[in-house]
């Protein structure tokens, strides 16, 4: 019999309840951060040499040398000829989504021109060269490839590598045909810390980038920590979640699957049901303990909605609208009549998923904007990934004579209170009498 954590949000206790509930302490393993810091400074010191020596231990591939370690182009397409018919063009729909979206998230560059001729602008260029780490193995996430390489795809990215584990050798036709599909340049065998190593100082064989993006294992994420500065890197995610506000009117089940989509994830991830129906809260409960038993991952599930899931009973569904901006989730799903009501009234999530039609799953695939999202209630200051990330902005300055007068005097004042003579000065010599 599963137990899930029952919450009503007039008890007395319900404030610190739910802060029990939300903490998550990501604490940092000293051993795992060593054995990271060690491996980073092997790759930095070493280059390919190092690559080579951490891929044979920890992938069991034994490459004669580091280009040995580089898929061939031919090999992409290989994978993608080689798919059954649905699994491609599925992948082919959903890429074409992806990027559709995406497409509308192109900035570009602007200026305008003041009355005395000054002109002021933002630059829009995208980044050189990203990195993209994709888990590899008998792990198939096609999808990662979809949502981090067409965004950078679209941003203009000079030059896209890809980094995935091939344990033993083996190869994910999926995920090597979704590279093909996004186009994406190069493709390298490697996997773990010593690959992010890799993308972040460069090696004789692989090519130094300025962004690296991507899930990862606890060795991934630690070293994509550590190279942050040297590197960018899109975020440091958490445990997936999803928060579910449901008004009761809708099959008890859907919303149980809905939770189970999310728990299978991991045992760390979290799924909570808002609603001010305590017999619908019942009936879900009922839907989970029946469901639970035909899942495949029924022990990650009951793992992840013991620990850190919750059903839990509000007033009405303004009181649900800020819980949810409290919780501020990866994910949520508003299962209500009128959504576009109480979206209005939801501040902070990564995604919002308006509506009975429209599970959580869809836009982990193929609904079209970013699955890649802020984690452990950083919705509440930071975004999805998209095409912005791969786009750099650089501010334009071109002062005409006249606006050089009107400018300078200003900035003489200022930089006189700052005590930064040569500041003012420079700006003086502009506009004063020689």
């Amino acid at each position: 019999m599963i137990s899930i954590k029952r919450l009503s949000s007039a008890d007395t206790e319900f404030d610190r309840a739910l802060s029990e509930l939300l903490a998550f302490e990501n604490a940092q393993d000293a051993k795992l951060e060593a054995a990271v810091a060690d491996i980073l400074a092997k790759i930095r010191m070493q280059g390919d040499k190092a690559l080579l020596e951490y891929t044979l231990r920890f992938d069991r591939l034994d490459a004669k040398s580091a280009a040995d370690l580089e898929l061939p182009r031919k090999r992409l397409q290989q994978a993608l000829h080689n798919l059954p018919a649905e699994q491609r063009n599925a992948l082919e729909q959903a890429a074409e989504r992806v990027r559709v979206y995406h497409e509308k998230q192109l900035t570009q560059s602007w200026s305008y021109v003041e009355p005395d001729g000054t002109q002021l602008g933002q630059k829009i260029t995208p980044l050189d060269r990203a990195g993209l780490y994709v888990p590899g193995g008998k792990a198939s996430y096609p999808s990662s490839v979809l949502m981090n390489a067409i965004p950078a795809k679209v941003a203009g990215v000079g030059e896209l590598i890809m980094v995935t584990p091939t344990p033993g050798g083996e190869t994910n036709d999926l995920v090597l045909a979704a590279a093909a599909i996004c186009e994406v340049d190069r493709v390298f065998t490697i996997g773990g810390a010593q690959a992010v190593g890799a993308l972040a100082y460069g090696t004789h064989t692989v090519p130094r980038v300025d962004k690296i993006v991507g899930p990862g294992n606890a060795y991934v994420a630690t070293a994509k920590r550590h190279v942050f500065g040297v590197v960018g890197i899109d975020m440091l995610a958490g445990p997936s979640e999803i928060l579910v506000i449901c008004d009761g009117k809708i099959n008890p089940d859907w919303i149980a699957m809905d939770m189970f989509s999310q728990a299978e994830h991991d045992e760390l991830a979290q799924a909570i049901l808002l609603s001010p129906d305590l017999h619908f809260i019942e009936a879900v409960a009922a839907s989970i303990a029946r469901q639970l038993e035909a899942m495949p991952r029924k022990e990650i599930i009951l793992a992840s909605l013991e620990n850190r899931g919750a059903l839990i009973q509000v007033r009405d569904l303004d009181e649900a609208c800020k819980i949810a901006n409290r919780i501020a989730p990866e994910h949520l799903e508003l299962s209500v009549e009128q959504p576009e009501k109480w979206v209005e009234k939801i501040r902070h999530a990564g995604a919002i998923f308006l509506g009975r039609h429209t599970s959580e799953a869809l836009g982990d695939y193929c609904a079209g904007p970013n699955h890649v999202l802020p984690t452990s209630r950083t919705a509440r200051f930071s975004s999805p990934l998209g095409v912005y990330d791969f786009q750099k902005r650089t501010s334009i300055i071109q002062v005409s004579e006249q606006g050089s007068a009107k400018l300078g005097a200003i900035a003489s004042v200022l930089a006189h209170g700052e005590g930064l003579q040569a500041h003012a000065m420079s700006a003086e010599y502009r506009y004063t009498k020689k």
